[in-house]
């Protein structure tokens, strides 16, 4: 039997392929993207890999020398995150070739996404890019596919509609609690987490008349300064389970591995405030509120999968522009492949 020599893949799981719960036991939180940078930097003949880690994937793009290779790389990947490699297996997914870079591109793009035309994901493509560069681990077919994926995402943002109306977690938030509350003006708004997310979701809200905001986070510090440069307040995160009561709105989208608001801390604040509702709108991944939080009475729990659900029915305006990119992308992809396939072949014995 010949031997396949080296191939450009793909490995992982995303929103389309496994559900919330799947997602978030392979999330790479805290400190488990570094040791999976440790795990796949000693993996023998692996030559080049990036991963990109957000709420809906988390996916390998590598190049490997023969198929075992990627064999080998599941395994570690399913101890790692203690994950029977028969379940993975359901919900993986593998692409090779021509079909890792149409991925790619689809994904820089914003039209694999959960809201679909949304603008974070290229943001976030960029970063694992540069993380992988910084570490050592990109070479010239990682190279090439990444940047040109970045230079296909604004091309089709500048020839197509794809980003009309543009969509994303914290305006489908925002949009939700509008239904829910009418008037955001009267609204208390606890932003707990105050990374990207959090800081565009707090100018959602205040965008959208909000009355009162507060930020906030284990760094006291940040929280200060994004509360300032919205004239919110902060407050120590240590502080959350004693003041949730106070909160109309809770919006939690911090990197903790574990639920920072559990049944009991919501179940107390609920008794506290008698007959008010409580929205959470949990943007993080893993979940940063226990899901059992969604059975006391008043509370509306929203995640991810939820606010994607809400997008999807705003979908109708985008259709069109969906099979156009998709079909502008294909040809992109198919070029960049001609490119690259001579620079995995070439060093068979690397």
């Amino acid at each position: 039997m010949s031997d396949p020599g080296p191939t450009l893949f793909l490995l992982g799981a995303t929103h389309h392929t496994a559900p919330l719960q799947l997602r978030e036991k392979l999330a790479l939180a805290g400190a488990k993207l570094d040791d999976l940078h440790g795990a796949l930097q000693s993996l023998a003949g692996l030559r080049e890999f990036a991963v990109l880690n957000t709420c809906n994937r988390v996916e390998i793009y590598g190049v490997a020398a023969a198929p075992d290779t990627v064999d080998r790389l599941q395994a570690s990947f399913c101890a790692m995150n203690q994950m029977d490699p028969a379940l993975f297996e359901k919900i993986r997914l593998q692409l090779q070739g021509s079909s890792t870079v149409q991925h790619l591109l689809e994904v820089t793009a914003g039209v694999d996404s959960q809201m679909i035309g949304e603008t974070e994901i290229l943001g976030q493509v960029k970063a694992a890019y540069a993380a992988a560069q910084k570490r050592g681990t990109t070479g010239p077919v990682l190279n090439r596919v990444f940047q040109k994926s970045f230079q296909a995402a604004k091309h089709v943002r500048t020839h197509t509609a794809i980003g009309e109306g543009q969509i994303s977690v914290a305006s489908v938030a925002v949009d939700l609690a509008l239904k829910i509350f009418g008037d955001l003006q009267p609204c208390h708004v606890l932003i707990l987490g105050a990374g990207d997310i959090g800081e565009k979701t707090a100018r959602a809200f205040k965008s959208r008349g909000a009355g009162r905001m507060t930020v906030a986070s284990r760094n006291f510090d940040h929280a200060e300064e994004v509360a300032e440069s919205f004239s919110a307040e902060a407050v120590r995160f240590e502080q959350v389970p004693e003041s949730l009561a106070g909160f109309d709105i809770a919006v939690c989208s911090t990197a903790a591995p574990e639920p920072v608001v559990t049944h009991s801390m919501a179940a107390s604040a609920m008794r506290r405030r008698t007959t008010r509702p409580l929205f959470f709108i949990d943007l993080a991944m893993p979940r940063n509120i226990a899901p059992e939080v969604a059975d006391l009475a008043n509370v509306f729990l929203y995640n991810l999968d939820d606010l994607a659900k809400i997008a999807a029915e705003n979908l109708a305006l985008r259709e069109a522009e969906i099979h156009q990119v998709r079909a502008l992308l294909a040809d992109k992809a198919t070029a960049l492949w001609q490119q690259v396939e001579p620079r995995i072949t070439e060093n068979r014995a690397g």
